[in-house]
């Protein structure tokens, strides 16, 4: 029987608060073991500071990281963002030092997201700035620490630009991508842009500019939630659910809405892939599937044990010390 992967998009970094959103390292912990308990493969994990608003804090992630494999019988694949907090997304040194910090001291964290382009996101919104220099040095990183990236498509150009990583050695095949739609500035949350994205995804592999091996997933943010979701097992792709993208599981007989929670989301995930004919893949096998290797939880959690938060925030400082801090002051994303 064929497996789908449901990655549960746990927190988000732009979803407001007011919602069932867990922000708190514990809560999240908590909510991913529940996720995965019904069916869950991947956890996406973005941090949230004391005020609600997105943060790339390496502190936060260990805690995290920590508290969901405090879950001994989880074995849950755990992929840290690279994004998430609009006032280090700037390009500037510093930002881009704070982005990957986590991934170079934190233990555990087996997944990354590779954000593939820049954009305009919103309007008025800002811009997302993921610069060639900070992706090859990211992709460097990734190599260094054993981390598989995921690749964030948000349009169809981004998968040239992946190709290009690719053929000159700063990612290493089999690719993973994410198809990100419905975000303002990339492309709209309908089956028909999921098309598109697979369609030159394939041309580009049969003109070598993309590697052969490769699996994907894809969400839609919003209303774009379900008809995406079917169009992934449609395709034969992975599935992303998750209060980051939608919060929102449906209408009632009178119309009135039904909030959301990740559990909702995630069930209502592995229904579907059920009814479809298929059956959630278990991170084991997602392991397998996307080329990692088996996870030794004691291993890591004996890593885990070994970091002391005050090294962690030496070296947030140890950043600040050298950059300075970023190019401009942006107020955070999400906060209360």
């Amino acid at each position: 029987m064929a497996k789908t992967i449901i990655t549960a998009a746990m927190t988000g970094a732009v979803t407001p608060a007011g919602y069932n959103i867990p922000e708190k390292p514990e809560d999240i912990a908590a909510q991913v073991y529940e996720c995965w308990k019904l069916g869950a493969a991947i956890c996406h994990l973005h941090m949230r500071d004391d005020a609600g608003a997105g943060v790339m804090d390496p502190v936060k992630f260990y805690e995290t990281v920590k508290a969901i494999r405090s879950y001994k019988d989880c074995d849950i694949i755990v992929n840290c963002t690279t994004s998430g907090d609009n006032r280090v997304s700037d390009d500037s040194p510093y930002g881009n030092a704070m982005r990957m910090l986590h991934h170079r001291n934190v233990p555990g964290i087996e997944m990354g997201t590779f954000d593939a382009s820049s954009f305009n996101w919103g309007v008025p919104g800002g811009v997302f700035h993921n610069s060639p220099a900070m992706l090859m040095e990211l992709g460097t990183t990734f190599q260094q620490r054993g981390i598989k990236p995921e690749f964030e498509v948000f349009d169809f150009g981004a998968l040239r630009a992946i190709g290009a990583y690719w053929k000159q050695g700063y990612v290493k095949e089999p690719l993973h991508f994410q198809f990100c739609l419905g975000v303002m500035g990339g492309m709209d949350a309908t089956p028909e842009s999921l098309q598109i994205l697979l369609q030159e995804m394939h041309n580009l592999q049969a003109a070598g500019k993309l590697p052969q091996e490769i699996t994907w997933s894809a969400f839609g943010i919003g209303k774009g939630h379900l008809p995406v979701m079917f169009s992934c097992l449609a395709n034969g792709g992975g599935i992303r659910v998750g209060m980051e993208d939608n919060v929102v599981y449906g209408k009632d007989k009178d119309g009135k809405k039904i909030m959301a929670t990740n559990m909702m989301l995630v069930e209502r995930a592995a229904t579907a892939i059920r009814a479809f004919g298929n059956e959630p893949a278990t991170p084991a096998e997602a392991r397998q599937m996307l080329g990692l290797k088996p996870l030794d939880i004691d291993a890591v959690n004996a890593e885990l044990a070994a970091v002391k938060v005050e090294d962690l925030e030496k070296a947030k400082q140890a950043v600040k010390d050298e950059f300075g801090g970023p190019y401009f002051a942006a107020k955070g994303m999400g906060g209360k």
